[in-house]
């Protein structure tokens, strides 16, 4: 007897479907295909060969998933959601090997959105209904429109930032609830002659810089970061317009808006950071406690979280 559920006008040709899996009205799953656990596959829905989806899928009514695309556990998929997998198709040519696509764990495609070949949508990333994905999308990042643009991060509670401050007296650092970093208000100077803001070393400014450099003329809508240091401390100060810094320690995420000259981020080594939502006029100032080192780099998040033991 089956262990998994097949509805009567279904074509199910593979022999690797997992247990509980249920399969609806007019699905066909080609032989090759292999199929997890407790996948849920709605109508008029279409697996080829060469595909693996992991366990906990849930396929919408009208998506096809083509050959070469692997799907891992959790992944929620939108009703006709569209994959593609040859980026130059042509009618009677075959490519060699199909573009390999992969979707990690826990994300999920919004109905209608169009992935183009040989992509990875990052684990629990969110991507909106219509969406046009074009490049690859990190780990949470909540993406949307044609084409598909970063606007948010999933499962990231947004740090409250302060009015800015209207006395000289020093501030002390501020705590949020990610590891190895924390927000510092600036000393404030106002005058007739203008305004002033400063920080010293082993006072605000929690290491002697050994490099300093600066992000400015960046779209609105385009991302920088997406990576960890190893060993390096950064101090980060928007002293002109505002960003957005997603910090991430592996467990817990937060979002931070940098907003003023006088409101500094210290983010300490195995910390991954990323950088949006640049308003048009932004200038953003870098400090770092060590000379460029392409090893002290982690650009990979699933690297990163190896790294971190988790």
């Amino acid at each position: 007897m089956s262990e998994y559920f097949c509805h009567p006008n279904a074509i199910v040709e593979s022999d690797n479907i997992g247990k509980g899996t249920r399969i609806w009205a007019f699905a066909h799953v080609l032989p090759r295909a292999i199929i997890g656990d407790d996948c849920n596959l709605c109508d008029g829905t279409f697996i080829e060969n060469d595909v693996r989806l992991g366990n906990r899928v849930t396929v919408k009514c009208g998506v096809q998933i083509w050959d070469g695309i692997t799907v891992e556990d959790d992944v929620f998929i939108g009703p006709n959601a569209t994959f593609t997998n040859d980026p130059f198709p042509r009618s009677k040519h075959y490519p060699q090997a199909y573009a390999r696509m992969l979707i990690r764990k826990g994300a999920s495609i919004g109905a209608n959105a169009t992935i183009l070949p040989g992509l990875t949508i990052g684990q629990y990333a969110m991507v909106g209904a219509g969406a046009v994905v074009t490049k690859n999308i990190p780990p949470y990042a909540i993406v949307v429109g044609n084409p598909a643009r970063i606007v948010g991060y999933v499962q990231t509670s947004k740090s409250a930032v302060k009015s800015p401050i209207t006395t000289s007296t020093p501030a002390a650092y501020s705590e949020n609830n990610v590891n190895g970093v924390k927000l510092v208000d600036l000393p404030l100077l106002n005058d007739l002659r203008g305004s002033l803001t400063f920080a010293e070393i082993e006072a605000l400014l929690p290491f002697a810089p050994k490099r300093y450099f600066i992000v400015f003329d960046v779209p609105s809508k385009d991302v920088r970061g997406e990576h960890a240091h190893r060993t390096c401390h950064q101090f980060l100060i928007c002293v002109k317009g505002s960003c957005s810094v997603v910090i991430d320690d592996g467990t817990n995420r937060a979002e931070v808006v940098l907003n003023r000259p006088n409101l500094g981020l210290h983010i300490g080594p195995m910390v991954w950071a990323t950088e949006y939502k640049y308003s048009q006029e932004a200038v953003l100032m870098v400090l770092a406690s060590e000379v460029y080192k392409a090893e002290d780099y982690i650009r990979d998040y699933d690297q990163f979280l190896k790294e971190l033991g988790k």
